[in-house]
């Protein structure tokens, strides 16, 4: 089967992308280099792929679908700079490549994208950064602030994070098939640390998780089971405020002062 005869598959969440324009707009963003070690995720039919190759000496590219790794094989046969990984991106683990400084980009699939945001934060200290192509609904929760309806659980644990900047956005005719919905440019960049200190990753998750579940509760009722009103305001934050007007460090507060709490009932 060639690239053109591929039928889409619903379950992989896959839009292949084909516009000349937009991709060499998504490579001149990514601005690869000879020494990089890019990672591409869900190669699809090859279209940033073969661009890609153009500039770098190594590149490796993930993708689940056997159907299209077989594509992949047979359209780059000649050519010993690309590595085709069959796999599944959520159970990869990325520190396997051996690189302190991986660039991971691709086209996300929609109905996987943040499982697969929240899995690559767990090799954030071998990751450069992070250049994808998502749903711009997702991207826009990404980006989002305080006091935004769109910031939340997706916003606070990349930004604690990441630097993260939305940099454009592309409609859907430059896909096939076209989704119903808009897409954008992400990049996401580890910082070599944390803007605030966390005692605890898990803590954090799980506050956030938590603060988040009914956004119209005050933090005093959305974590009374884990949190009580005195142990709120000794973390400086008024017990009927609402998750999503909390900054970031106003949630590792609260992180901090659930871990101690623990740590003290031992």
């Amino acid at each position: 089967m060639n690239a053109d005869q591929h039928r889409a598959r619903k379950r992989f969440g896959q839009n292949f992308l084909h516009d000349p324009t937009v991709i060499q707009r998504i490579i001149d963003t990514i601005h690869p280099q000879k020494e990089d070690h890019i990672i591409e995720i869900g190669p699809g039919k090859g279209a940033l792929t073969r661009l890609l190759l153009n500039h770098v000496e190594k590149l490796d590219v993930i993708e689940i679908d056997r159907d299209l790794v077989a594509t992949l094989k047979t359209d780059f046969a000649d050519d010993s700079r690309l590595v085709i990984h069959q796999a599944d991106a959520l159970k990869l683990e990325f520190d396997s490549f051996n690189y302190e400084d991986l660039r991971i980009v691709g086209n996300l699939p929609y109905n996987i994208s943040t499982p697969i945001l929240f899995h690559l934060l767990g090799y954030r200290h071998s990751i450069k950064d992070m250049i994808f192509m998502l749903q711009k609904e997702v991207v826009d929760r990404i980006c989002a602030k305080s006091g935004n309806k769109q910031y939340g659980r997706l916003s606070i644990m990349l930004q604690y994070y990441c630097d993260v900047e939305s940099l454009f956005v592309i409609k859907p005719g430059a896909f096939t098939p076209s989704p119903k919905v808009d897409s954008a440019i992400v990049r996401l960049s580890p910082l070599a640390q944390p803007r605030y200190e966390l005692h605890d990753h898990e803590s954090l998750k799980l506050i956030v998780r938590e603060a988040f579940s009914q956004r119209r509760k005050t933090i005093r009722n959305a974590l009374k089971k884990h949190l009580d009103e005195t142990s709120i305001k000794d973390a400086d934050i008024a017990p009927d405020s609402r998750a999503e007007n909390l900054d970031i460090f106003d949630f590792v507060k609260l992180a901090n002062c659930y871990h101690q709490q623990k740590i003290n009932a031992l």
